[in-house]
């Protein structure tokens, strides 16, 4: 019988039980504020389906004491022999201050372990193979890993960086920014935020993810009491109502809700679920703030009553759940609404 594989999962530090809880894995290396957590019992996990994971690896083994005039020795020789051969290989280090020191040695390292890996053959040009990600927890200890590009993402230590536009009126422009690159592929992109579409902003100001949207050429609603700052304000494709999020409602339907209100997960959630089953936009991300403690339960609670309304209306319905890099104490949610 085949041992259970190791799993070995990125996150944001602090949140490495709630990759625990999530997963129902069997922790096998979880410390505080580490960023990351390897975990083993679970026969296949589906990385959409996690909402605090950043990258979802295969864990093969590890290398410690690594010696500092020759790493690349030890870490061939500590290589899988399946998968026989990695579409791509990336060296990556945890999101933590201590983590951020070894940037300068993987970028320094990477062309020397590309070189020997792609002489013995084992490193070849093919995104449709498996990924080969070397973890670096410090100097001296490394662990070895791969990803399935059809179940984890495609970005360095799963983090999808976006720049920040100079006339942004806040950074939670970022937030909306990096959202969209993480649940919309270019051509999703391509077709689902053309210029001329209509939005919705509940809870806006100061207007970071209301001006996201005008630099994509949406036409937008900025739904807020309190007041844009900066370029948002006046602008021709924005229209300020200063209005309560929760209780404004659209004339005609819209292509995009978006919503970052500060407000309990379950009230933001039946805000949701209102205006899909209401037909009144095809497409929403929004954040859920979530509690210090019984952050999984939560979330779980929020985003099940929002897929039992849909079910019991017969909506088909696209749902995902991620922390993003961006986020803090909460998950952005992608709905969108199937033909």
């Amino acid at each position: 019988m085949n041992a259970l594989p190791s799993w070995l999962i990125y996150c944001r530090p602090g949140f490495e039980r709630d990759c625990v809880e999530e997963t129902q894995a069997k922790p096998v290396e979880t410390t505080a504020d580490s960023g990351f957590v390897v975990l083993q019992g679970k026969a296949k996990l589906a990385y959409r389906q996690l909402s605090f994971a950043r990258q979802l690896l295969t864990l093969h083994g590890e290398v410690n004491d690594l010696p500092e005039g020759d790493r690349l020795s030890p870490l061939l020789a500590a290589l899988p022999a399946s998968p026989e051969k990695f579409g791509a290989l990336y060296l990556e280090v945890p999101d933590t201050n201590e983590g951020k020191t070894l940037s300068g040695f993987t970028k320094r390292f990477q062309p020397l372990m590309e070189e020997a890996l792609r002489t013995s053959s084992r490193l070849i040009d093919d995104p449709t193979l498996p990924r080969l990600h070397i973890f670096f927890p410090d100097e001296h200890r490394a662990l070895i890993a791969s990803s399935d590009p059809h179940n984890s993402t495609s970005a360095l230590n799963g983090i999808h960086r976006v720049s920040m536009a100079s006339d942004a009126p806040s950074r939670s422009y970022l937030k909306l920014a990096e959202a969209f690159e993480v649940f919309l592929d270019k051509k999703e992109q391509a077709l689902w935020l053309k210029p001329g579409m209509t939005a919705i902003d509940l809870g806006a100001a100061p207007g970071g993810w209301t001006w996201q949207l005008v630099q994509r050429g949406l036409k937008v609603t900025a739904v807020d009491n309190g007041p844009l700052k900066g370029a948002a304000a006046g602008h021709p494709n924005i229209k300020h109502l200063r209005q309560d999020g929760f209780r404004f409602r659209p004339q005609r339907p819209v292509d995009w809700l978006v919503c970052d209100m500060v407000e309990q997960p379950q009230r933001v959630a039946a805000l949701m679920t209102e205006w899909f089953v209401g037909g009144m936009t095809q497409r929403a991300i929004f954040n859920l703030k979530l509690p210090m403690k019984k952050r999984v339960a939560a979330l779980k609670e929020a985003l099940d009553s929002l897929r039992t309304a849909l079910n019991n209306k017969g909506i088909r319905y696209q749902l995902e759940a991620r922390q993003l890099y961006h986020d803090r104490e909460e998950v952005t949610i992608y709905l969108a609404r199937k033909r």
